[in-house]
């Protein structure tokens, strides 16, 4: 059984990450940090969680922790994932992993050099909607893929979580918070490495200062194109869809893990369904990660598809900016 601290234990840590532990198998939450410890040790207490601890250092330091989940605002990812690993403690860190690539990599140097398991928290490599399209994917059931389209919107406006219309904490608008989901499941469904990103996004009446809603458009190595939407001024929607020379996969609520997912074969006239549920994922993200702390398998997730997640993220920024199709360069992450 691993031991997880929680350093940010707010909206995310309550509604998500609380019950995939409670339905966890080989992990467990031995202690949570908060800026206030008051508030720290009352949510200790609803959660029969045994320590609280008001700082960052005092829970990275405990020995009643094995490893560090990092759950704090995207501003903050740098300065604790490299503070839990001077400790000594493997990591794994919200998504987006920083707030460009460049500190992505001084993560993953560190974790490197420090011989520690650092994984980053693409929960939907642990949903099984992702998992069921790669697999039909990769079985060739729709032919080679042409075009991919991935959505995500919710409403941001009045979100509990405030600090994401903070530009300095969160480092972007819903490309960063939830189109770094986008990205990293066309990535893991297709096999395949984004080359290039075109950007365009709306804004709220000045002085906005981050995007309200997004149309990324990607084009990977192999060919495919996709289209990534996103918004935090629309209802809750996660459509996926993959078309190919042969067939179309698509699934209308791809990314939910609220309810079950039907998904679409649509091949020769001939619709094929199967139903699925993503209500485990969020349980086998932390115990596959305790598996790779244990030296029993690998993280599906480690700090290098962060880091690549980063670099699109930083494109389509710079997108944003310039007008243009923007290439994805290679920072060369040390082998």
């Amino acid at each position: 059984m691993v031991r997880f601290g929680i350093l940010g234990f707010g909206l995310h840590a309550t509604k998500r990450l609380m019950p995939g532990f409670q339905r966890a198998k080989d992990s467990c939450v031995t202690a949570i940090s908060r800026r206030d410890l008051g508030k720290a040790q009352d949510s200790a207490r609803i959660y029969g969680i045994p320590f609280a601890f008001g700082s960052p250092a005092e829970l990275c330091c405990s020995p009643e922790v094995d490893a560090v989940f990092v759950a704090t605002p995207n501003a903050c990812h740098l300065e604790d994932v490299l503070l839990a690993l001077e400790c000594g403690k493997p990591v794994l860190c919200e998504k987006p992993m920083g707030v460009n690539a460049q500190q992505c990599q001084k993560m993953l140097e560190a974790a490197r050099k420090a011989g520690l398991v650092l994984g980053v928290a693409q929960v939907f490599r642990f949903a099984e909607t992702t998992i069921r399209m790669r697999q039909r994917l990769e079985s060739g059931q729709i032919g080679n893929p042409v075009f991919a389209r991935c959505e995500f919107s919710y409403n941001g406006i009045q979100h509990p979580r405030q600090w994401i219309n903070d530009p300095f904490l969160a480092g972007g608008g819903p490309i960063a918070d939830v189109g770094v989901h986008c990205i990293d499941v066309l990535r893991f469904v297709l096999r395949d490495e984004v080359e290039g990103v075109y950007a365009c996004g709306a804004f709220d009446a000045p002085p906005a200062r981050m995007e309200a809603a997004a149309a990324l458009t990607l084009q990977f190595r192999q060919g495919t194109l996709a289209v990534v939407l996103v918004s935090t001024r629309a209802a809750y929607r996660t459509p996926l869809e993959f078309v190919g020379e042969a067939g179309t996969l698509r699934a209308d609520d791809g990314l939910s893990v609220e309810r079950p997912v039907r998904l679409e074969l649509f091949r020769k006239g001939v619709v094929e369904t199967e139903e699925v549920t993503n209500d485990l994922a969020y349980a086998r993200q932390v115990d596959a990660f305790a598996a790779a702390v244990e030296g029993k398998a690998e993280f599906a997730a480690p700090a290098e598809e962060g880091w690549r997640n980063q670099a699109v993220l930083d494109a389509a920024y710079r997108s944003l900016k310039t007008g243009c199709s923007e290439p994805i360069p290679a920072f060369g992450i040390p082998a």
